[in-house]
Parts: C-alpha cells; sequence; structure tokens
C-alpha cells in the first residue's frame, strides 16, 4: 500500500469528494450490491466475506480494516482485510498466524484500530486471551501480545504513543507502548467488565464502557487510580466528542445512547436508539453520533444536542459495528450462521 501525500491533503480530497457526493444526491453503484438515498444521506452496501466483527479507518494509507472471524474454538476461519473504501472491495487479505497445526486454529481477529503514525494495524485476539500488531504497508505480523483476557476492544493514543486494550474477563485495562510494542501499564478494577474503549488524545485519557456495572472506567494518563462516571443500562461502547467533553454510550441492554458530561459527572441525556444498541461514534463534522442496534438491524443517527433522532438506515442483519471518517459511516454486520456473505454498508452523511 503506498501513501499519497499529506495528512492534510489526505483529509481535504476525502472530505471534499464526500461533500460533492452528498451535494449532488449522486449513489455510487456496485456490482452486486444494492444503494439507496435515506433522510438525505447516501447508502451503498456490499458484500464482504462472513463473520465480520468490526473496522478501523486508515487516512494514512485511505483503507478500512476490517476483521473477521468465524465459528467457536478452534477457529480456523479468520481475516484481517484491507478494504478500499471507495469501491469497496478488498485490496489485501491478510490470515492470522497459526496456532495449531492439529486443528488448524488461527489467531482470530476480532477489534481493530489503526496507528497511522507508526503505519500499524493492531487487533483483539479474543479467543486467545492477546492482542497483535500488524503492518500496514506489507500486511506482516509483527508482534503477539499476551495476558488481556477476553481482550474485546482496543484504541490508539497517537499523541501518546500508547495503546489500550480492554480484558472484559477480568476488568483489566493494558497499555502498550506503540514504538516499542511491550506493554507499560496495567489497571485492574476488579467486578469491572470494560469493553468498548474510547481515548482523548488531547489528554491521554482512556475512557472504558464497564458493561457490568452501567459505568465509564476513566484512567488518566499517568496515574493507575481509576474514577467511575455513570453511564447507561448495559453500556457496552463508548465515543467522545470533539472537544472531548462529553461521552456518548450505546446502552445494549435499554437500547439507547447516552449523553454524559465528564466533568460534571453525569448522565445529561437519554435517547432511544432501538433494540440491541451496540456501537456508537461520533460524527466530528456535525457533532451527531450513530448507534448500531444489532437486533434492529439498523443504524440510528442522532442530534445529540436536542437530543432527538434524525434518521435511521436499514443495515445487513445482525449489525456489530461502526466506524466514522471524514463524515463517512462504515457499518459491518455479523450473521449467526456465518454460512453466508455479510454486508458492509456505508452511509455518505448528509450535512
Amino acid at each position: 500500500m503506498s501513501l499519497t501525500g499529506t495528512r492534510t491533503r489526505r483529509r481535504t480530497a476525502i472530505a471534499s469528494a464526500v461533500a460533492v457526493a452528498v451535494a449532488a444526491g449522486s449513489v455510487l453503484t456496485l456490482a452486486g450490491t444494492a444503494s439507496a438515498h435515506t433522510s438525505g444521506s447516501t447508502v451503498t452496501t456490499a458484500k464482504l466475506g462472513t463473520g465480520q466483527y468490526q473496522s478501523a479507518y486508515s487516512e494514512r494509507n485511505n483503507v478500512l480494516w476490517v476483521t473477521t472471524a468465524v465459528g467457536r474454538p478452534p477457529v480456523t476461519d479468520s481475516h484481517l482485510l484491507a478494504v478500499d473504501p471507495k469501491t469497496l472491495t478488498v485490496k489485501s487479505d491478510i490470515t492470522p498466524p497459526v496456532t495449531d497445526t492439529a486443528t488448524g486454529a488461527v489467531e482470530a481477529v476480532y477489534g481493530v484500530a489503526v496507528d497511522d503514525e507508526h503505519n500499524t494495524v493492531w487487533t483483539t485476539n479474543t479467543r486467545n486471551n492477546t492482542v497483535s500488531v500488524y503492518s500496514q504497508r506489507t500486511g506482516e505480523h509483527l508482534a503477539t501480545l499476551p495476558n488481556v483476557n477476553h481482550a474485546r476492544e482496543i484504541v490508539v493514543d497517537e499523541k501518546h504513543n500508547t495503546v489500550w486494550a480492554s480484558g472484559f474477563s477480568d476488568g483489566t485495562l493494558v497499555a502498550f507502548d506503540s514504538k516499542t510494542l511491550k506493554e507499560k501499564e496495567r489497571v485492574t478494577v476488579d467486578g469491572a467488565g470494560p469493553a468498548g474503549l474510547a481515548v482523548d488524545e488531547k489528554t491521554g485519557t482512556v475512557y472504558a464502557a464497564d458493561m457490568t456495572n452501567d459505568r465509564l472506567i476513566a484512567v488518566k494518563r499517568g496515574s493507575t487510580t481509576p474514577a467511575f462516571i455513570p453511564a447507561g443500562d448495559g453500556a457496552i461502547s463508548v465515543s467522545l466528542s470533539k472537544n472531548g467533553r462529553t461521552a456518548y454510550t450505546a446502552d445494549q441492554t435499554a437500547g439507547t445512547v447516552s449523553v454524559i458530561d465528564l466533568k460534571k459527572g453525569v448522565v445529561t441525556k437519554s435517547v432511544a436508539t432501538g433494540a440491541g444498541a451496540l456501537s456508537v461514534a461520533t460524527d466530528e463534522r456535525s457533532g451527531d453520533v450513530l448507534v448500531v442496534n444489532r437486533t434492529d438491524a439498523d443504524v440510528t443517527r442522532v442530534d445529540v444536542k436536542k437530543g432527538v433522532v434524525e434518521e435511521t438506515v436499514a443495515t445487513g442483519a445482525n449489525p456489530n459495528h461502526v466506524e466514522i471518517a471524514d463524515g463517512t459511516a462504515y457499518v459491518v454486520d455479523k450473521s449467526g450462521a456465518g454460512t453466508t456473505e455479510d454486508t458492509l454498508t456505508r452511509i455518505r452523511l448528509a450535512r
């Protein structure tokens, strides 16, 4: 994958292309895909393998990284896909390393995050209680890092050369040095179930959605003493406002998105989005948030300032995760059976 220009040029080019497409009301039609307009946004879908879990966008390489894994251990079918965000086609397909030659089990990938500073992509290997690092340039597997129990999600703080992973089963947040690929900090909260992660790169504070206790766990940079902030019922995913003052949680049990004032430590709004709210992301252009509702098979766009739903877009069955980059949202879905190709839904958000 070659690099094309500076980050600023890439951001401007991508944002301009999206703005033109939305303004013109254009729809990209791909072979074997369906496209439609929904309340102003432009929607394109494409089939993309089976068992999709999460995605992460690389601005440096203009690539959407998608993880897939099918079945229960021993998992033999798992891939790290580099997807062209324009055509929604797979540019490269990386198979994780084999962990058991007798069964053919691989180090299956689930959560994913991009470190454009060091041109790497990080994954959580939930079944193996590890995280891995791959080269974005070559696809080479660079390292497997142990002792993250039921590693669920991962987030990169490029400014502070830190990568955080959540260990759901033992209440841990584990920090790795993104240059040396070594563990450098571990915070354990007894009785917690940390799932989704978000980091404020201005301050280095990491936030984890504690699904077990309906709260956020906040760990400031340089501290091992966590703070606790109320969230919604079954908070499983978290994102931040552009200024870092507000957090949003997807509340799986309640089917809502909670708006949390981080300074005051209170929930200021709760907006119903749909059954099985599972993943949340912030559109930094508008300040809106998108919530994936797994049970309802759709994604809801919420004006969090007004506390109202602006738009609901149907997705494939069992949507699992949403990623937003430069005004475009990518939603992956994961079928229960894993026998048919799942859908990647791209939503170019209307301003």
